[in-house]
Order: structure tokens, then C-alpha cells, then sequence
């Protein structure tokens, strides 16, 4: 069941809410950049993702997987603090066009029950090979 939650960076600069079902499942990814970063996500719409404050410390890290067309990742962070709240990503399917990758991390109402609950899906993003799952996933 979808909840709204709200999340912040590090320093409260960035601040933002959205509509997930945790349940639902999240994902972590084996890509050089995730795996660096230890981005543990969940998937949110467009239209159910709301920055309420912080679009101008937001510095925009962009970055395009083999299989899409430039630019197609927007790896947001808080310029003053460093944290990595959300990705912005371009237009897929699934999702009915844009849609935010929301860093578990930092919503700061879900709860640690909410959190040991989620299911984990891992996806291979070093091989640009979205629907199918690493050999390896106890690193991430």
C-alpha cells in the first residue's frame, strides 16, 4: 500500500516527499556508480515525487547507460552536505515516462520495521542487463 513519506539530506537543505509502496519492493544495483555509492532505492512515478524545498543546492551529476539515449540519469546531490537523495531518470515504460529513484536512506519517517520488510530486487546494471539479477549480491 502506497504511503507518503517525506525525506532530507544530511543537512536539511534538501526536502522532498513521495508517494512508495515498500512493499512493493527496492532495488540495489551492481553498476559501478550505485555499487560506489551504496544507492538503495525505491521507484517513484513523476507525478508522485514532490521536491518541496532545495532545487538550488541541488548539483546534477549526469550519466547515460549504453542502451539510452544522452542525457538519462540525473544523480542529484545537496551541494552543501554531499548526500545523494534522489536520481531523476528520463522516460521509461514502466513507469508511464519520467520517473525518481528515491534513496531508502534518506526518508526520514520510514521505519526500521518498514525498512527489514522491504523486499530486495538486485538488478545487473554493470552489464546494462536490467532484468536480470547478479551472480553476486551479498556486496550490495
Amino acid at each position: 500500500m502506497k504511503k507518503t513519506y517525506k525525506g532530507s539530506c544530511h543537512c536539511g537543505a534538501v526536502q522532498f516527499e513521495c508517494d512508495l509502496d515498500l512493499s512493493a519492493g527496492t532495488t540495489r544495483c551492481n553498476c559501478r556508480f550505485y555499487s560506489k555509492a551504496r544507492f538503495w532505492m525505491a521507484f517513484a512515478k513523476a507525478d508522485a515525487f514532490r521536491l518541496l524545498q532545495g532545487a538550488d543546492v541541488l548539483s546534477d551529476y549526469q550519466h547515460t547507460p549504453p542502451s539510452k539515449p544522452a542525457p538519462f540519469l540525473h544523480l542529484l546531490f545537496c551541494s552543501r552536505c554531499g548526500v545523494r537523495p534522489f536520481t531523476r531518470g528520463g522516460p521509461l515504460a514502466q513507469f508511464g515516462g519520467e520517473f525518481h529513484a528515491v534513496n531508502i536512506a534518506c526518508l526520514d519517517d520510514a521505519t526500521d520495521e518498514e525498512l527489514a520488510r522491504a523486499p530486495i530486487q538486485y538488478v545487473d546494471g554493470r552489464n546494462d542487463d536490467w532484468k536480470s539479477t547478479p551472480v553476486e549480491t551479498r556486496h550490495l
